[in-house]
């Protein structure tokens, strides 16, 4: 017994450094976040909720500038605002960074945001967010685990000589 003890976690431990021996290609990660970011966002200008909603998981955590947003509660809010005839217009994304955990599996995407609005009754917003999100591959899918999404602070005018 004690024998078949030790081999059991002798292989155990093999196979957790065969795991964490496997290189992970982080250039190729790389690549796979920035396409994933162009998508959520492309999915975030055209409307298409249904697809926009795809790129994040079900136990999402997000902090919005009106506090913290559960996935539920988005979805409803954000399908009400579009329901009511207001539209993205377009969305612009600009220093795009990302960030790779040693493993691979969880990378932090640090963006700011162009967002043109138009509502219903016709206004228009032109607006700049700093946008965080965090996607995780679990079983070889990458979605968003946590989005921190905020207004960016007015650029400070410099006085002139």
């Amino acid at each position: 017994m004690k024998k078949l003890i030790l081999t059991a976690a002798a292989c155990l431990l093999t196979s957790l450094s065969v795991a964490h021996s496997t290189p992970v290609n982080k250039a190729a990660v790389v690549e796979q976040i920035k396409a994933l970011e162009k998508a959520v966002n492309d999915a975030y200008a055209a409307n298409d909720l249904p697809k926009y909603f795809s790129f994040y998981w079900d136990d999402l955590t997000q902090w919005f500038p009106e506090g913290r947003v559960s996935l539920p509660q988005y979805k409803t809010s954000w399908n009400a605002f579009i329901k009511a005839g207001n539209k993205i217009q377009s969305v612009q994304i600009s220093d795009l960074q990302i960030q790779l955990s040693p493993g691979g599996d969880t990378a932090v995407a640090t963006l700011e945001l162009h967002v043109k609005t138009r509502t219903a009754a016709g206004a228009v917003t032109d607006e700049e967010f700093h946008e965080t999100d965090v996607w995780f591959n679990r079983g070889g899918v990458w979605k968003i685990a946590h989005l921190h999404y905020s207004p960016a602070p007015m650029a400070v005018s410099k006085p002139a000589n």
